[in-house]
């Protein structure tokens, strides 16, 4: 994450996705979350930074692991244009972070306090990570069963000729088997790569995996820092021994001795602290439980209607493009205008918008208080909005007849006004 931080910045992310915006898409129940300005957001990232140093070196853990997933994720609800999965598990690592040890052994705070130092911790303390990695893979693969990923080979049949220019490779990539094989064994692999990494026959072939995998999308596809993010966090299905073996390797490459006279203490927190972390944990991995299931209570197709779609571990699932077109009316004299979106959003979310019905709701409701502004009262705003779904051809995404004003987003809502997704095949 000090990598992932610094390289956000020099990018020129924090001015394009943060600053530079006029307006930004909340998530829903949060929008007290605003951007702090140029200068408040850059010292915003660069406490990031230093949170995430003082977190790896294990100084001023627990402030610097609040602080870290307080700031990440606040950074991450200011607009959810920017929402990945990736995003979303490193804001649950970080918290779960806060409520483990880690700085008991091999850190700079059991060095600068002794009595801090244990060589034990409760078996939850690190098979909460474990969990939640199983789960995100599990349902990452479950999401894959369905006709587009396995039957129409969709949207890999799309994505994969894309880099047809690699050397060696790039010629097969054009081949329809291959659509077919790449979606076939990333279901199986997202499937069951979590429960051969808790088994100790399987786990070094399973990791061994996890770096093909990870390493051949970030290559083909330009998924930024997820793959990497996967690779060293699998590393926390390694046993004891092999956590121990790592960190002797970083011993030897920091030059630092290592400590012959091991404390033999376990890690035992206070009755009160374990069990508010523990209903903590309950309540979490009820949710993550929860979660991804949430689609079935809405109707039509999900990756068309995207309700329930979001934090639910659907990675790289659908290829979605499309154009909104916004029309403000005056109710008084009957004037009509057709709205420019790039007066208001930046290229990054009118793109975004076009395709998501909460954000094209949201955006409604802000062209109508900019509208009141201006003196017109209770002005209709209508979309038109031409989508794609994974190459099924352009098609009229929004009913264009309803007043996007009237409409209210809820947290658990069906937006009726989506049309429903007819397959012309």
């Amino acid at each position: 994450m000090f990598i992932s931080t610094i390289r956000f910045m020099l990018r020129g992310w924090v001015e394009a996705f943060y600053v530079k915006p006029r307006f930004h898409f909340t998530f829903y129940g949060f929008d007290w979350v605003k951007p702090l300005g140029e200068i408040g957001m850059y010292a915003l990232f660069m406490l990031m930074v230093v949170c995430t140093l003082l977190i790896a070196a294990g100084l001023l853990y627990r402030l610097a692991a609040a602080l870290f997933f307080l700031s990440f994720t606040y950074v991450e609800l200011i607009d959810k244009t920017t929402y990945l999965n990736h995003y979303y598990l490193v804001s649950i690592i970080a918290f779960l972070l806060i409520l483990v040890p880690a700085n008991r052994y091999f850190a700079v705070d059991a060095w600068l306090k002794p009595q801090l130092k244990v060589v034990h911790v409760p078996a939850w303390c690190v098979n909460i990570f474990r969990l939640q990695l199983v789960m995100v893979y599990f349902f990452a693969g479950l999401s894959k069963i369905n006709y587009d990923w396995l039957i129409a080979a969709m949207p890999l049949r799309i994505w994969l000729p894309a880099s047809s220019q690699l050397w060696l490779i790039g010629g097969l990539l054009t081949q329809l088997w291959v659509a077919y094989l790449f979606s076939w064994f990333g279901m199986i692999f997202d499937l069951l790569i979590g429960f051969f990494l808790l088994s100790n026959r399987y786990r070094k072939w399973a990791y061994l995996f996890v770096l093909v995998f990870h390493i051949v999308s970030g290559w083909f596809f330009k998924i930024g820092m997820f793959p990497y993010i996967m690779i060293f966090v699998t590393l926390v299905f390694f046993s004891a021994e092999t956590q121990l073996r790592i960190i002797a390797w970083i011993r030897l490459l920091l030059f630092i001795k290592s400590d012959s006279k091991e404390a033999g203490r376990t890690y035992k927190p206070s009755i009160i602290p374990s069990k508010l972390i523990f209903t903590v944990l309950i309540i979490h991995f009820v949710l993550q439980l929860i979660l991804p299931f949430r689609f079935v209570f809405y109707p039509g197709k999900l990756y068309w209607t995207e309700e329930g779609y979001r934090f639910s571990w659907r990675v790289m699932l659908m290829e979605k493009g499309g154009t909104a077109f916004f029309h403000v009316k005056d109710p008084t004299t009957g004037r009509s205008n057709e709205i420019i979106n790039s007066q208001y959003l930046t290229q990054f979310q009118e793109t975004m918008m076009a395709t998501q019905p909460d954000m094209i709701l949201q955006y409604a409701h802000f062209l109508a208080n900019e509208y009141k502004q201006h003196g017109i009262k209770d002005p209709i705003v209508t979309a038109e909005s031409y989508v794609t779904l994974n190459g099924s051809g352009s098609r009229l995404y929004i009913d264009t007849t309803v007043n996007l004003t009237r409409e209210r987003e809820t947290l658990f809502g069906h937006r009726k006004w989506i049309r429903p997704f007819i397959d012309k095949n």
